[in-house]
């Protein structure tokens, strides 16, 4: 008689118990997509984030500072990655744009400015010229940019980070990839806000999985 009250207990608890769980967590397929094939991260020793934006994106403007916001507070075993995409010809000036900056070391400079710079001045960059004068005014050496511009170095960072986003199924921005198994959008999130929430979620799983 106490086995089966004991059993009936445990039945009544567990859909408690997994309505616990489902409220304090996010589903799968639901709040975020588990990708089919895992994309190799740059440091096996951290939790990568990658966050896939566009400067002439508006989405990714009004993203940026609650991406900083969540930047500024990270863990020390948290990678952060910013993966500017190409959507047609005239993204790539920007992507390449952002690497030359990155490589650099540059980008504190210029990232933020450069959204400034399309989305509130509601300035047209285009061509490679207009790119190097304004952030030449961003304190960046122009000779320097220029040259890194349309470097082999450049080209090859387009490369592979054309071949990551393909990995990652990206076709919209912004995106965000956690340690290149799950991507988050804004659409399964809920919201831009949501989507961070979504990734520090996807960041402990991760982290526990490690331990």
């Amino acid at each position: 008689m106490l086995k089966k009250l004991g059993m009936m207990l445990i039945a009544l608890m567990l859909p408690l118990a997994a309505s616990a769980e489902n409220e304090a967590g996010f589903k799968e397929g639901v709040h975020y997509a588990v990708l089919p094939f895992p994309v190799k991260t740059a440091d096996a020793n951290r939790v990568e984030v990658v966050e896939a934006f566009g400067y002439p994106c508006p989405h990714c403007n009004s993203f940026e500072p609650l991406v900083q916001n969540w930047e500024s507070k990270k863990a020390e075993d948290v990678n952060f990655v910013r993966l500017p995409v190409v959507f047609g010809r005239s993204w790539e000036p920007f992507a390449r744009a952002y690497y030359s900056s990155e490589l650099l070391k540059t980008v504190e400079k210029t990232h933020v400015p450069t959204f400034n710079a399309v989305h509130v001045e509601r300035r047209r960059f285009g061509n490679k010229d207009q790119l190097v004068e304004f952030y030449g005014k961003l304190g960046v050496d122009e000779a320097k940019f220029s040259k890194m511009f349309d470097s082999f170095a450049v080209t090859m960072k387009l490369r592979q980070g054309d071949s990551k986003l393909r990995g990652y199924g990206i076709t919209g921005v912004p995106s965000m990839v956690v340690n290149g198994k799950y991507r988050i959008t804004a659409q399964m999130a809920g919201s831009h806000q949501k989507m961070l929430e979504v990734v520090d979620y996807l960041v402990a799983k991760e982290r526990k999985a490690a331990q």
